[in-house]
């Protein structure tokens, strides 16, 4: 008899929360459509504007940030200048307007260059363009031409390829170049290219100079670039020297390369011979290089032992040395070329009292040497005329190297 009663009450009870149930399930569930079709309205409605053309908008349109009743998120910033109008009760949609964010918001815009930038999250291509290097179409007051050139080491071979010249300067017209090439401190043995019209001449030659792999960085490669006349007398335009070092000569590609010709110093060699050589200060790391070059050297003929010749460069301070460096002896040449870099430690405040010191020196077997010439610049202190313009116009141009030749004196004279 209890059960029965128990069993009444229950289905009593069940017949009364099952309706309560449904009703609240059907209320939440009413809820949420009613959320969804009003989120499907208002991208319907923005969609449609959206597709009426990207027309500019005056860059002083700005609204306030609003979160309209029954929308359940905040309207994106680039959509904040449209209205809002109602469809139906507690339900809004946008406007039919043009999109204009507030410029402000612009990546990389201003008042001045909106432009077409309408569109948040748009990259400006002017910001990551890479600056154009014109100083190869450059060419300087005074140019006598600029040749361009490749190189690369394969075993016991030296490879280089002559590509071009431009803006040559010749005596007459119509110009004939052709280039001469040498592997200094060799001047005897030279390969040399075909002969070309104009003053801008396309090579595309190639050369092979067998050179041992362990003095390839002791050469240096001269392009010599001569005019032809009608009689068939080569005149020199002008030349190249490129050092042949080791941090050029690293990897496997080919590198290509230009340069500037130089005229040829055309003023007899002095008594005892001219040391032309470059330096440059560089007052960050408180370097001085040095890059070296002779010629005419007055080589002692009489004495065979004498078979090389190097040069002694030396920084000094008060007339002590501080430290001295030695270039490679050049074997039998009085014009010889050095493609060594130095580098010496120097304060600033020591190139007041300091000086550099340059020796030609011409070695003998057994380590016997004898000097041949020296240079020495510095300050006023210590030097007078060429020597002394070239230390002041070293100082004014730091980290620049700054070329000239100057007459060696003997080393007995001041």
């Amino acid at each position: 008899m209890e059960e029965q009663v128990a069993l009444v009450i229950g289905g009593i009870l069940g017949g009364l929360l099952l309706p309560l149930l449904l009703m609240v399930v059907s209320r939440c569930l009413w809820k949420r459509l009613r959320v969804m079709f009003a989120y499907e309205e208002l991208s319907g409605t923005t969609a449609a504007s959206s597709t009426q053309g990207h027309k500019l908008c005056p860059p002083d349109a700005r609204t306030q940030v609003s979160r309209p009743p029954g929308v359940p998120f905040v309207v994106p910033p680039s959509f904040q200048s449209q209205d809002w109008v109602p469809l139906s009760s507690r339900e809004w949609a946008q406007a039919p307007q043009d999109p204009c964010p507030a410029p402000e918001l612009l990546p990389h815009a201003t008042r001045s260059n909106l432009g077409d930038a309408c569109v948040v999250g748009t990259i400006n291509p002017e910001l990551y363009k890479i600056p154009e290097d014109k100083s190869e179409t450059h060419f300087p007051e005074g140019c006598l031409g600029r040749l361009w050139f490749q190189y690369q080491q394969q075993a016991e071979r030296l490879l280089v390829g002559l590509i071009q010249a431009q803006r040559l300067q010749a005596p007459s017209e119509p110009c004939s170049p052709l280039v001469k090439l040498h592997l200094l401190p060799d001047e005897r043995r030279f390969l040399q290219s075909k002969t070309k019209c104009g003053t801008g001449p396309q090579f595309d030659e190639h050369f092979v100079f067998q050179v041992p792999s362990k003095s390839i960085t002791q050469r240096v490669l001269r392009f010599s670039v001569y005019h032809v006349d009608r009689q068939r007398k080569h005149q020199l335009l002008g030349q190249v020297l490129f050092p042949l070092k080791t941090e050029t000569l690293a990897g496997d590609c080919r590198l290509i390369i230009w340069r500037d010709l130089e005229a040829e110093s055309l003023e007899p060699p002095s008594k005892f011979g001219d040391l032309q050589f470059c330096f440059s200060y560089d007052d960050c790391l408180n370097h001085l290089t040095v890059i070296v070059l002779a010629k005419g050297l007055q080589l002692l003929q009489d004495d065979t032992s004498f078979v090389s010749v190097l040069v002694k460069v030396s920084l000094m301070n008060h007339n002590k040395f501080v430290k001295c460096k030695k270039t490679s002896a050049v074997l039998g040449s009085a014009n010889p070329v050095y493609s060594e870099t130095f580098s010496f430690k120097a304060d600033p405040a020591e190139l007041d009292t300091g000086t550099l010191s340059l020796t030609v020196l011409q070695r003998a077997e057994g380590d016997r040497s004898r000097e041949l010439g020296r240079v020495v610049v510095g300050p006023y202190m210590y030097t007078r005329g060429k020597e002394l313009e070239h230390w002041n116009e070293m100082l004014s141009k730091p980290k620049e190297l700054v070329r000239r030749w100057h007459a060696l004196c003997h080393p007995t004279e001041p």
